[in-house]
């Protein structure tokens, strides 16, 4: 049977997890869900210790502090690759993935190599943002096409399912970004390899309780980002 990992990067996030794995797990029994979790101060590991007591689809990774979104990713893929997934998700803690479209990226990664929940390819679907914070998304997804080239309307999203050979390809030893610049990092690596790269739209709803990790490093981070592609792709055409 195809086997697909979910990986949930946390920290803080005791309030949704008790809830989201299972929401996740009732969706198609190939699906197992790994939480990475950094040290959260709200007990987080703990929930998902007493609920992996009962279901072995349940992983756990703890890592020793707030180590960021990317390392949490690449801590996962690694351990997708190591037990034999054939499919590796990203996605939310917060509910702003609703779990109910992890099928959707499923049926679509029969066509395509790198998946993306797109909030963008059809027009705006993302409820209870404020203007400032859409506005800022938006033009950060059209920024990074223009200056890559890289066919993708929603670069930055987070909900996202690979095939194995994707993550096998990529040299995860030189990823070193995090938040919206490792979402734009690992897009433009499959898209540079020659993968099928597909987006499905979603609605993105914004977190109904917990706090945001958004802050202005990742937003400068994710700016500069663009940039050191580029800067490479050109020098990789020579």
């Amino acid at each position: 049977m195809t086997k697909c990992l979910v990986i949930i990067p946390t920290y803080n996030e005791a309030e949704n997890i008790p809830t989201l794995v299972p929401a996740i797990l009732e969706q198609d029994a190939s699906f197992h869900v790994l939480v990475v979790d950094d040290n959260s101060p709200d007990g987080s590991a703990q929930l998902v210790k007493e609920m992996q007591r009962d279901n072995p689809r349940i992983h756990l990774l703890e890592r020793p502090g707030k180590m960021g979104l990317g390392t949490a990713y690449v801590a996962g893929f690694r351990y997708a690759l190591a037990n034999d997934f054939d499919f590796v998700f990203e996605m939310d803690a917060d509910f702003s993935h609703d779990p109910k479209s992890l099928k959707k990226l499923l049926k679509h990664i029969e066509h395509c190599d790198l998946c993306i929940g797109s909030r963008y390819v059809q027009g705006v679907n993302v409820i209870n943002w404020p203007m400032r914070r859409l506005i800022l998304s938006y033009s950060a997804n059209v920024y990074t096409r223009l200056i890559t080239g890289m066919p993708v309307k929603d670069a930055t999203g987070g909900f996202k399912c690979y095939r194995r050979k994707v993550l096998e390809s990529i040299d995860l030893d030189s990823i070193r970004s995090n938040g919206y610049a490792f979402q734009i990092e690992t897009n433009f690596m499959a898209w540079k390899k020659g993968f099928r790269v597909c987006e499905v739209p979603i609605i993105f709803v914004d977190r109904r309780v917990g706090v945001s990790k958004m802050s202005k490093n990742i937003i400068y981070e994710a700016a500069w980002m663009v940039w050191k592609l580029k800067i490479k792709s050109l020098f990789d055409a020579k």
